[in-house]
């Protein structure tokens, strides 16, 4: 796109403006692409590779799933058991997050509540001398008490 606002006569000020690039940018792209023919940038083959690949997320999502309640350490720890290379923490931590996991807490309740929990105690209590005759006689429907 540089290139061709350059060869289509637009300035270096007007190339920057149109395309949302700056001036240095601009005039740097044109000179690589009329020196070395260069027509694409090296950038994205820069920088540290990461340490998780594809394959390692993969192995990272099933030991999550197996244990959803794993702190950061736990899953660390898992992951390098069988790998050669181990990661830390910090490593497991930004691939979970580029993998779209993020930390929660999880919310603690009590699975029945106490005023539930004397209901049906209650409830046990008037009918535990029934006969199997008398639950026949009883209709059942999805909701608990």
């Amino acid at each position: 796109m540089v290139v061709g606002a350059r060869r289509a006569g637009l300035s270096i000020s007007q190339s920057a403006q149109l395309l949302g690039i700056s001036r240095t940018t601009i005039s740097r792209v044109y000179k690589e692409w009329c020196e070395k023919g260069k027509t694409c940038s090296m950038r994205q083959s820069c920088g540290r590779k990461c340490l998780v690949d594809a394959r390692g997320q993969r192995r990272m999502g099933r030991l999550i799933q197996a244990d959803r309640r794993a702190t950061l350490t736990e899953i660390t720890t898992r992951y390098n058991r069988g790998m050669q290379q181990s990661i830390c923490e910090a490593t497991t931590r930004t691939t979970l997050r580029r993998m779209g996991y993020n930390s929660r807490r999880p919310h603690r309740v009590p699975l029945i509540s106490t005023t539930n929990r004397k209901k049906r105690l209650q409830f046990a209590q008037a009918h535990q001398n029934w006969t199997v005759e008398d639950w026949k006689n009883v209709a059942w429907s999805g909701r608990g008490i």
